[in-house]
């Protein structure tokens, strides 16, 4: 326990860190604030803020303010912050950095490692994109764990008979149902299923528009086509729709919303919860579709849980506790605030990876079918695009699995294989997460075997392999579309604007940190494979265990010499001994 693991929520709206502390959980807390927004906004003097200080200015200031960024992490978009662009892992590092920072005040010693979580449904993509946010923001990522399964663990990490626990899990801008199933510390994941876009900011969005209509037709006022007019009204939704959770009415009122003939015009309106209801009626039905499909995947009837939990802010809507009980015939449990279970969970897994509850397993599952595309039939039908499964959803983490491909005709020179998660039996029709090109050994005969290998950790992160049987050789890959949005360049460049922008806001003193300026080796000049991987393994250093760190350390020195000497074979076998190393710190 000399290395503090902390366990981080990077939630839609909110996020939180928590550490075991003392053996309990505990969320870390600045200013007896538990909860950062998470906003990430760049003030008048262009200095980046975050948490409420970013939401403030929302208001006044929308284009130099980013909020629920999580949606559009696994994208590739880049979002206009001030007068620079960022991607999503960007702007979501520097939520991570702030709960870092807060996190080593509170503990007074450096944090460089996390557990995070992430909502079930989230794809290859998202996941990856979360690590590497993690990783921008100084963090080595050692687990990511799906958020309905850290809210069981905050639950019920402590009871030694059976349960079977339904997470419903509402969040800003994701939702997830999941059944848990929790005996003699073991935590087993049954079922999940979810929607990646389903969550209050639509609620919001929903209030908001109605608000910008009643402007328009009643108040006589252009609202649409003015940013700060509506982010003034998305605040005020958001503002009326937590009140709605405790009174059958919110009034809104935003004074100076506008102005017809040089007249101020203020807005005042009442707004009911039956109204809010019959809004959301369609989305709430939705996710009681997700309820019964993850039943459905349990085999359990409604009477066989023994629990429900609630999780995320968006819960205390009363009609869901209504639809619940309606189905279930009890109560769901809120006594764990919804908006900090999930952090608290994360907690305990962070707990169990530095050895606090070394009895304890915990048992995953993947949300997603993972498999290729390939020549067959469909219906009865030839189909150059037969969707062929090797890892199926709800399968337990982690899982391997390798089938056979064969080549179409004599001397084929390449095969391409397509990776996509998906249930539809037409590989199109599903997501398509990477694409390889695999140039074969000369002269290959028809029907030569290609195996194709599919390895889906603990974090739901997916590693490919292939080989060709004929020789036994690995087939280097040219990845079209890479399952990361970073290459260890780009990823070097990203931390170092990143630590530029966050500026003196600090860290712990005395965390002795990797100097990038003077401690790293001199790669100029050497050749780019090389280059890369020591740039990678520099980066990997400060989080490394000690006894790998000593041994990254040395390789990094016997490479650099080899390359010196002009003995390049030698440096590519260091290479390989290198790279195992970091294969499995991940």
């Amino acid at each position: 326990m000399d290395e503090a693991i902390v366990g981080i929520d990077l939630g839609t709206t909110n996020s939180e860190v928590a550490f075991i502390i003392n053996g309990n959980a505990e969320i870390l807390k600045d200013n007896d604030n538990g909860i950062l927004p998470s906003c990430v906004g760049v003030n008048n003097e262009g200095k980046i803020i975050v948490g409420a200080e970013a939401r403030n200015q929302a208001v006044i200031a929308p284009e130099r303010t980013v909020l629920s960024v999580k949606r559009l992490m696994g994208t590739d978009r880049k979002i206009r912050m001030g007068d620079a662009d960022y991607l999503p892992q960007e702007i979501s590092a520097f939520i991570l950095k702030e709960l870092k920072l807060r996190a080593e005040k509170v503990l007074g010693k450096a944090v460089s490692k996390a557990v995070i979580t992430v909502p079930a449904y989230f794809t290859d993509a998202q996941r990856h994109a979360t690590r590497e946010a993690g990783q921008i923001a100084g963090l080595n990522v050692v687990r990511i764990i799906n958020e309905p399964t850290a809210a069981a663990l905050a639950y019920e990490s402590t009871r030694s008979e059976t349960q079977r626990i339904l997470i419903y899990d509402l969040g800003g801008g994701t939702f997830d149902v999941s059944i848990v199933k929790i005996e003699q510390g073991v935590v087993e994941v049954l079922s999940s299923t979810g929607d990646n876009h389903l969550g209050g900011d639509d609620f919001d969005k929903k209030i908001a528009d109605m608000l910008a209509e009643h402007c328009e037709k009643e108040l006589k006022i252009s609202v649409s086509d003015k940013p700060v007019i509506m982010a003034r009204l998305k605040r005020a939704a958001e503002n009326a729709k937590m009140a709605l959770s405790a009174e059958p009415y919110a009034k809104i009122e935003e004074d100076h919303i506008g102005k017809r003939t040089w007249k101020d015009v203020h807005l005042s309106y009442e707004f009911s919860r039956v109204a809010f209801e019959k809004m959301i009626e369609d989305d709430l039905e939705r996710t009681m579709d997700s309820v019964n499909k993850a039943l459905k995947d349990a085999s359990l009837l409604p009477s066989a849980i023994d629990k429900i939990i609630l999780v995320g802010g968006s819960t205390r809507i009363p009609r869901i506790s209504e639809m619940l009980e309606e189905k279930f015939g009890q109560l769901p449990h809120s006594e764990i605030d919804p908006d900090l279970c999930v952090a608290l969970g994360a907690a305990i897994q962070a707990g169990r990876e530095m050895g606090c509850d070394s009895t304890s397993i915990l048992l995953d599952i993947t949300p997603y079918t993972f498999g290729t595309s390939a020549i067959g039939e469909l219906d009865g039908l030839p189909c150059m695009t037969r969707f062929v499964p090797l890892i199926r959803r709800n399968t337990k983490l982690p899982a391997s699995r390798t089938e056979a491909f064969y080549t179409l005709y004599e001397n084929q020179e390449m095969v391409e294989i397509k990776v996509c998660q998906g249930e539809n039996p037409d590989a199109l029709d599903n997501i398509r997460i990477g694409k390889y090109k695999f140039s074969l050994t000369p002269k290959s005969p028809e029907g030569s075997v290609i195996l194709l290998n599919f390895d889906l950790d603990l974090n739901g992160i997916l590693k490919i392999e292939a080989t060709e049987k004929s020789s036994g050789r690995k087939i280097n890959a040219v990845i079209e579309n890479a399952f990361s949005g970073f290459t260890e360049q780009e990823m070097s460049v990203s931390k170092r604007r990143i630590d530029e922008m966050w500026g003196d806001r600090g860290g712990f003193e005395g965390d002795e940190e990797v100097s990038e300026d003077n401690d790293t080796a001199d790669t100029e000049g050497m050749p780019p494979d090389l280059a890369e991987i020591i740039e990678k393994a520099e980066l990997q250093l400060k989080s490394a265990p000690a006894e790998d760190r000593d041994e990254m350390i040395n390789l990094i020195e016997d490479i650099r010499d080899a390359v010196k000497e002009g003995m390049l074979e030698e440096a590519g076998e260091l290479k390989k001994e290198l790279e195992d190393i970091l294969y499995y710190l991940g």
